[in-house]
């Protein structure tokens, strides 16, 4: 993550738009999660008073033992820019407006350009502000279930876990992984 984010900020600096933009307008890692108030008569032993939750996680090193990340790509050669002379409308377009609609909730405008500033900046605000809830010791709804992946990063790319959160809630796995004594080539 660290190399990514300077890569970009040295992108950024060299253009001279360090006053303007931040690494996070271009790259950013979300996590999955739910959380749910609990009722009196729930059966499952793990329940409690207060809350429940449910988080999802590419395990990136986080037992130090694996790194596993899902990602995915997709292309259709007959829906682009020069082909149609405005804003590609394919399957693939399709589908990231179904797994944004799923993920946050709802769907905006600004939603249709996934690459303007405006979109990014919206769903990392979402993605922050349901970290926040889903971190925080009181329930509260959550909008969707897109979160934040609890780091920090700096104007100039350095990575660090958010303040208080070096580990996650409830699962105990710690944010920015562990060192191991397996060789690399194994893990990535």
């Amino acid at each position: 993550m660290s190399m990514m984010y300077q890569i970009i900020w040295q992108a950024i600096n060299k253009a001279g738009l360090t006053d303007t933009l931040h690494p996070q307008d271009y790259l950013n890692f979300y996590c999955l999660g739910k959380r749910e108030s609990s009722s009196a008569d729930c059966p499952l032993q793990t329940c409690n008073s207060s809350e429940n939750r449910a988080l999802g996680l590419a395990q990136k090193s986080l037992d130090g033992s694996r790194d596993t990340e899902i990602a995915m790509g997709a292309y259709q050669p007959t829906y682009t820019w020069s082909g149609k002379k405005t804003h590609p409308r394919s399957q693939v377009y399709g589908y990231r407006m179904s797994l944004l609609a799923e993920h946050l909730g709802f769907l905006k405008d600004c939603f249709r350009q996934p690459e303007t500033l405006e979109c990014m900046r919206k769903v990392n605000s979402i993605a922050k502000t349901n970290w926040k809830i889903y971190a925080a010791e009181e329930y509260k709804e959550m909008t969707g279930h897109l979160m934040q992946y609890p780091i920090q990063v700096n104007k100039d790319g350095k990575v660090t876990t958010l303040p208080g959160h070096e580990c996650f809630p409830d699962v105990g796995g710690k944010v920015l992984g562990s060192s191991t004594n397996l060789p690399d080539a194994l893990t990535t």
